[in-house]
């Protein structure tokens, strides 16, 4: 038996290998199989041309387990390897067959391998790696290679009559993990579940029904446990494709996931090689998703689900597949390595994506409207994120009202620009985030003739003022916020029934008797319907103060300021509090008004809430 060494530019090769090289030990099995694939495309490759004798037979790949042995095969019936193109491959760490095989037939085939390394990933987990090939060509002996973990290596023949190559690992003492059959099926599953070759791990039951109706019968029979799918539907046309088959691709992926709403096929073959399937997920307004579901292939080979190099942060809302050759990857294909070309893949799926929105909202309004409030907070979050797309979505990113009504943003700042523009031409988009806690500002503001927007997630206080900083004539107002100064139309401009002197009067009872240094307190001329008291907060220190709270900040930072509007045309203040002669009554009714604007904006709490309840009983009897 022949003896060697392998060649390599240092002895500490191996433990190099088994410790730096590979991020994620588990990716041997994926490394070995791709080698298989590899040997058998080529195998078809070299049969379409002519170049194989006969029928190729069978190419299925075998993954072969023998706990009592302590083995892991990877049986292939591909290209196999004669003796000297084992001591070319497999001696020499770093050749890769596979790129000498692309350079001669780069037009006809679809290889994985990059690196040549991928086989000695087998060490890491195997304290000998036995390697029994056959090649196709005729008159070929079977070879066997057998290595230890250490440069030394033997290589002799053996009486193989099929062709192909089996890698038998024996599994070193701390890795015995790789010989239980739920973790082998775990692994197939994550890394090889869409390889272009057959992969077959052992067999499964499966239950078959024969018959109809009452006289049907169901039994159990062993079948190939074929773990993949060869041809994805990435890899298809989409032409060739039903939506059916998307949602059954999708339910491949996640199974018992909700449906998604749509998705975007991609397919690209310049400046780079580019295909997959993004699908678009509803999205729930807390924005409480996960985000590691675009999962990232090379040539169907399974690299990673962190794709953040490739995809902006606001598309990793989405789920699906991207499969691109040329993505930079590693040298252990375990993550992503930045270029110009991810770059351009960026900019294209942005791209795409957004002109997918923008086809949607074109073609059938309706039904997009339909779907934006599982959409808004992807969009928001992308026009947030990403210059480009932003530009984009203004003209479908959508703005909905308390009545439901959907508006582009240009079509709501026309739609509200004659009554809510305030003095500096600043055009006012009055909001609520919360429809039932600001019921009755909602009913004055459009009483008054203004329109209210309903803003509830999470993403929308960052959202206004990013478009506030976008556009310089539009502003963001909450209703209970100190909105009546902000408007052309004021309310200072209704009469009076109160005196200058009566207005004064009661000025003065209401800031005698509430007891809150904090408010700063105005009587205005309100419409009669409008609450007799009100009170507002200034926008500016209620967006710092939730800002605090965002941040995880003290709130005290930022005084607790607010306004206490005394309407003073409503009848309770114009006529009863002015013509009560107790003083005492005077100030409980007062405190009682005020008290019913404190709880209006959800501000008493605790005893005084208490307090409140009890005296307002005593008001009933």
């Amino acid at each position: 038996m022949q003896k060697g060494q392998i060649s390599v530019q240092t002895e500490n090769i191996f433990p190099i290998i088994k410790q730096f090289l590979y991020s994620d030990q588990e990716i041997f099995l994926r490394e070995l199989i791709s080698n298989a694939v590899d040997a058998t495309s080529k195998l078809k490759t070299l049969a379409a041309r002519g170049e194989v004798n006969g029928e190729i037979g069978e190419t299925v790949i075998d993954i072969l387990l023998d706990k009592d042995a302590k083995t892991l095969t990877i049986r292939d019936r591909g290209i196999g390897m004669t003796e000297e193109e084992v001591n070319k491959y497999l001696n020499q760490v770093a050749f890769s067959s596979a790129q000498e095989f692309l350079e001669k037939y780069k037009d006809e085939s679809s290889i994985i391998g990059h690196f040549g390394l991928g086989f000695y990933s087998a060490f890491m987990v195997a304290k000998t790696v036995e390697v029994k090939t056959l090649s196709y060509k005729e008159g070929s002996e079977g070879v066997t290679w057998i290595c230890d973990g250490d440069p030394e290596y033997s290589i002799g023949t053996n009486d193989k009559t099929t062709r192909g190559t089996d890698i038998i690992l024996h599994i070193s003492d701390d890795s015995t993990e790789y010989l239980e059959e739920s973790r082998i099926q775990e692994l197939l599953d994550k890394y090889c579940k869409f390889l272009p070759i057959e992969i077959r791990f052992g067999t499964k039951k499966e239950t078959v029904f024969e018959g109809e109706g009452e006289d049907q019968t169901s039994k159990e029979i062993e079948v190939d446990n074929i773990i993949n799918n060869p041809n994805p539907i990435w890899r298809k046309q989409p032409a060739e494709l039903t939506d059916e088959d998307y949602k059954n691709f999708y339910n491949e992926l996640y199974p018992y996931s909700t449906p998604p709403m749509f998705w975007i096929h991609l397919n690209i073959d310049y400046p780079f090689n580019l295909t997959g399937i993004l699908y678009f997920p509803k999205v729930t307004n807390s924005m409480e998703v996960q985000k590691n579901k675009i999962q990232l292939y090379s040539n169907q080979v399974y690299v990673t689900d962190e794709v953040k190099e490739i995809v902006p942060e606001f598309l990793t809302l989405l789920h699906g597949v991207i499969d691109s050759p040329d993505i930079p990857l590693n040298v252990s294909r375990s993550y992503l390595q930045s270029d110009a070309n991810v770059k351009k893949i960026t900019g294209y799926i942005t791209k795409k994506v957004a002109d997918k929105l923008n086809d949607l909202y074109k073609k059938d309004r309706a039904a997009y409207e339909e779907k934006w409030s599982d959409l808004n907070v992807f969009v928001k979050y992308g026009m947030l994120s990403e210059e480009k797309f932003h530009d984009k979505a203004v003209k479908f990113a959508l703005l909905t009202n308390v009545d439901g009504e959907h508006f582009t943003i240009d079509e709501y700042a026309e739609k509200i620009k004659a009554v809510q523009t305030d003095k500096h031409n600043k055009v006012i988009h009055l909001y609520t985030n919360n429809k039932d806690e600001h019921d009755s500002f909602i009913t004055s503001a459009k009483n008054a003739g203004y329109d209210v927007l309903h803003f509830d997630n999470i993403i929308d206080n960052h959202f206004m003022q990013h478009m506030e900083h976008k556009g310089t004539d539009i502003t963001f107002v909450r209703v209970d916020s100190d909105v009546v100064d902000n408007l052309v139309q004021k309310d200072e401009t209704k009469e009076s029934v109160l005196s200058e002197k009566e207005q004064e009067k009661v000025l003065g009872l209401f800031k005698d008797n509430i007891g809150d240094a904090s408010a700063n307190v105005e009587v205005k001329a309100l419409s009669p319907d409008d609450q007799p008291v009100v009170i507002t907060k200034p926008e500016f220190m209620r967006r710092m103060k939730e800002m605090q709270a965002l941040q995880g900040m003290q709130t005290g930072a930022f005084p607790d300021m607010y306004n206490v509007i005394v309407n003073g045309n409503h009848p309770l203040v114009a006529e009863k509090l002015l013509k009560m002669r107790s003083e005492d009554k005077k100030k409980d009714f007062v405190q009682h008004l005020y008290n019913l604007a404190m709880l209006n904006q959800g501000m008493l709490k605790g005893s005084a809430l208490t307090s409140f309840i009890n005296s307002s009983l005593e008001y009933l009897k």
